[in-house]
């Protein structure tokens, strides 16, 4: 069990500062505007330490309003950043400020703290930096809001019932299972159509093999309606396939579901079950490939726990192949920081993989107060081959886990067919408009249309929103910052595309805009191909403006 779940961040999803989104009573016009500021700044720390000084000085100025809504924009630059785990101080000071002043919040935003606070307590799943009275103190408030008959109650037991297995007390974890399963989740319970997956990792670890495979057969969800899907349901049929003597079953999953994962920055937790199934299927040399593929992603991972079984599962499919006479062959590992290039051999990469797994359950156990971790990670380490290895599906053919087959491969995609977004599909869109590209660090496809360079990214913890960011090569000199938010003002008030600012670096502006389009449900490659036509040209349309000012 893994632990995990979803969560879909984009701007779009800012919750309004109020009815027609006029400035709410008591609101400080200054704040108003630093707010709005500190929203236009690039993700990552810059963001978040405005927004955190931002919410400061509202609590200094007595202006609830304005505190809320800074650390309503602080939760989501935490979970675009991969942060959760300090959503849970932002999250008690709104929950707090809505509890003495009622009616601060809209109903939408009453909603949306609700789900923020069920991220809050799920963060203790993934790491150990977040207490645990904490957690109970968030988990209890939030099961007191929604009482015993709502329509959250599910998520309730859910969280119950996963927190306990994180413990390693299991039969608390059934006694909340029972009140669970079967339960389709409420409005802030998480993806309906993955809550068959999670419900079988669980049972996995457990060792249920057939109770998890008949949970994902009967899956009462809408996996359609998921983005994740049909790969999240495969790569939890992995083990219990396995286990349960079905390895061609497995085997199809396996190549179906990394096809996708083996690219997606948020698919990395899934990566220690398909390193698993390369494991106890006996497909070794598949694993040691996997394992140098994906390696650098260990250096930034998602969370704590998904390094940590990611390291587990790779120093096993490490451990298998020195019993198999590979300890000796070579695996290249990329420079990271202060660390050099190097090619470590089978063995001493399999013995640090130990180490790496070993301090960070050490970690999670020393939080918990069990040896839970400790004891499952070396259940992991001692595992063995289920079976002989079985011939796996070509990897450019169809051939999933229940998967019809349309007669034709994935490279006959057609044009309107819905799919997740991924970083393949914008650099083909890229490469069928013959542009030039550069794929940077974090996967962010970087050009030059003219007098504009323009960054496309995948935003938000599933990678789901299409993020383009237009900046004019043309800056100004800080001393025109009046005439450079005068131009963007105006930009904005007559065009809908790219919502233009001005970022100040100190002695010169750079004038940029953003567009951000929220594509949970999917998008067809005819529809991303309009999608970046539509940003490079709104983008260079913006550039050229900039260059015709004064």
């Amino acid at each position: 069990m893994t632990g995990r779940d979803e969560f879909t961040g984009n701007r779009t999803g800012t919750p309004p500062t109020g009815a027609d989104d006029r400035p709410a009573p008591g609101r400080l016009p200054a704040l108003e505007a630093a707010l709005a500021d500190a929203r236009d700044l690039p993700d990552g720390p810059p963001r978040q330490v405005a927004l955190e000084r931002l919410a400061e000085r509202a609590d200094a100025a007595g202006d609830v309003r304005s505190g809320v809504d800074a650390r309503f924009a602080l939760i989501e630059a935490y979970l675009l950043d991969g942060e959760r785990w300090r959503l849970v101080e932002p999250v008690r000071r709104c929950r707090a400020a809505a509890d003495h002043r009622p009616g601060l919040l809209t109903d939408v935003e009453t909603g949306l703290l609700l789900r923020y606070q069920r991220y809050a307590v799920e963060a203790v799943l993934g790491t150990p930096r977040v207490g645990l009275d904490q957690t109970r103190s968030l988990l209890h408030d939030l099961a007191h809001r929604v009482g015993v008959d709502g329509p959250d109650t599910p998520t309730v037991a859910e969280l119950h019932c996963r927190i306990a297995d994180h413990l390693g007390d299991e039969p608390t974890a059934r006694h909340w299972y029972e009140r669970w399963s079967g339960k389709r989740p409420g409005p802030s319970g998480g993806c309906p159509g993955c809550a068959s997956a999670r419900r079988a990792e669980l049972l996995t670890g457990w060792g249920e093999w057939r109770a998890a495979l008949d949970e994902l057969r009967d899956s009462d969800g809408d996996p359609a309606a998921c983005t994740d899907q049909p790969e999240r349901d495969l790569v939890a049929v992995l083990l219990p396939a396995l286990h349960g003597g079905e390895p061609e079953q497995a085997a199809a999953a396996h190549v179906r579901a990394y096809r996708r994962h083996r690219r997606e920055r948020a698919a990395f937790p899934h990566l220690a079950a398909h390193l698993r199934f390369c494991a106890l299927g006996g497909h070794l040399e598949r694993g040691l490939t996997i394992l140098t593929e994906q390696l650098p992603r260990l250096d930034r991972p998602t969370d704590d726990l998904a390094a940590m079984e990611f390291a587990a599962a790779g120093a096993l499919v490490c451990a298998l192949a020195e019993e198999a006479g590979l300890g000796r062959r070579t695996m290249p590992r990329r420079a990271y920081g202060e660390r050099p290039a190097t090619e470590p051999d089978v063995s001493t990469l399999g013995a640090l993989l130990v180490g790496v797994a070993s301090d960070l359950a050490g970690s999670f156990d020393a939080r918990n107060g069990t040896g839970h971790h400790s004891g499952r990670m070396a259940a992991w380490l001692a595992e063995r081959p289920l079976a002989a290895p079985v011939p796996l599906p070509p990897d450019d053919e169809p051939g999933g886990y229940d998967e019809p087959d349309t007669g034709g491969s994935d490279e006959e995609t057609r044009p309107d067919e819905l799919m997740a977004l991924t970083l393949d599909m914008i650099i083909g869109v890229l490469d069928e408009r013959g542009d030039q590209y550069l794929v940077e660090s974090g996967d962010t496809v970087v050009g030059r249309w003219g007098s504009v360079v323009i960054q496309f990214r995948r935003a938000g913890e599933r990678g789901e929103v299409l993020h383009a960011r237009s900046m004019a090569a043309r800056r100004l000199p800080a001393t025109r910052r009046a005439e450079a938010y005068a131009f963007c003002n105006a930009w904005n008030h007559d065009r809908l595309l790219p919502k233009a600012y001005a970022h100040d670096l100190g002695e010169e502006l750079v004038l940029a805009g953003d567009v951000a389009t929220d594509l949970t449900h999917g998008v067809a490659p005819a529809q991303l191909t309009v999608l970046v036509d539509a940003a490079i040209a709104t983008g260079v349309a913006y550039a050229e403006a900039v260059a015709a000012l004064p």
